[in-house]
C-alpha cells in the first residue's frame, strides 16, 4: 500500500486498477449461457448472483445490455466501452432473437397481430418477427421463436400479456448475429477474433 506523495523509482511498475499505466488493456468479449435467477448486472445491492460472478475472467467485465432475472441465454460481457454502447444503443436495432414457451395455443392472427405492434402500457411495441415452432396440444402450450430489436424491460412477456398468454419459458439464442451455439447453462466462452470482427460488423452495418 502507499500513501500520498509516495515516489516512483525508476523501473517500478505503476498501475491502476490493476492496469499498468501506459499499457493499453486488452479488448475482450464473452459469451455466457446465463441461468435463470442471475442479475444482468456487474453487482447486486441484495447480494443476489450476477452474470459477472459466472465468470473468472482477468478483466474488469460489465454486461452488454441485459436479460431478465427470470429468462435465460445468451448474454455478451465485456470491458468494451464503445462496443457496449454500440450494442446497447436503440438506434442500432440489434436484433435479438429468443426461444418462447408460452402457456395456451396461440392464433395465427394472434401470431400477426403480436409481429404489427402491441400497446403495453404507454407505449406500442416495435414490429417483431415471429414463427410457430410447434403446439403441443395435450400440454396446450406453444413454442415459437421471437426476433425483437427493442428489448425493453419484460418486452415479450408484456407482448403475450396484452393477448392474455403467460410466458413459461424464455431464452435467449441469438443477439447481433453472435449464436449461443451448445454452452450448457452456466457456461462461458471468450469470442475468438473472427466472432469479435462478425460482431463489429454488424453493428457497423457492412456485409461480411
Amino acid at each position: 500500500m502507499t500513501s500520498l506523495g509516495t515516489k516512483a523509482d525508476e523501473g517500478d511498475q505503476i498501475e491502476i486498477d490493476g492496469v499498468p499505466i501506459g499499457k493499453k488493456e486488452d479488448r475482450a468479449v464473452y459469451l455466457l449461457n446465463k441461468p435463470k435467477n442471475v442479475i444482468s448486472s456487474a453487482s447486486d445491492d441484495r447480494g443476489r448472483k450476477t452474470v459477472v460472478d459466472l465468470i473468472d475472467a482477468p478483466y474488469r467485465l460489465y454486461p452488454l445490455g441485459r436479460l431478465d432475472y427470470d429468462s435465460s441465454g445468451l448474454i455478451l460481457l465485456s470491458n468494451d466501452g464503445e462496443l457496449m454502447q454500440k450494442l446497447i444503443h436503440p438506434s442500432f436495432e440489434v436484433d435479438k432473437v429468443y426461444e418462447v414457451l408460452i402457456d395456451g395455443l396461440i392464433k395465427e392472427e394472434e401470431i400477426t397481430k403480436l409481429e404489427k405492434g402491441v400497446k403495453i402500457e404507454n407505449y406500442v411495441s416495435a414490429p417483431a418477427k415471429i414463427s410457430l415452432v410447434s403446439k403441443n396440444e395435450n400440454k396446450k402450450t406453444s413454442f415459437l421463436e421471437v426476433t425483437i430489436h427493442e428489448g425493453k424491460n419484460r418486452e415479450i412477456r408484456k407482448m403475450f400479456e396484452t393477448l392474455g398468454y403467460k410466458v413459461v419459458r424464455l431464452h435467449r439464442i441469438k443477439e447481433a448475429g453472435i449464436e449461443l451455439g451448445d454452452l450448457k447453462s452456466g457456461e462461458y466462452r471468450r469470442l475468438k477474433p473472427y466472432e469479435v470482427k462478425k460482431l463489429k460488423a454488424y453493428l457497423n452495418g457492412k456485409d461480411l
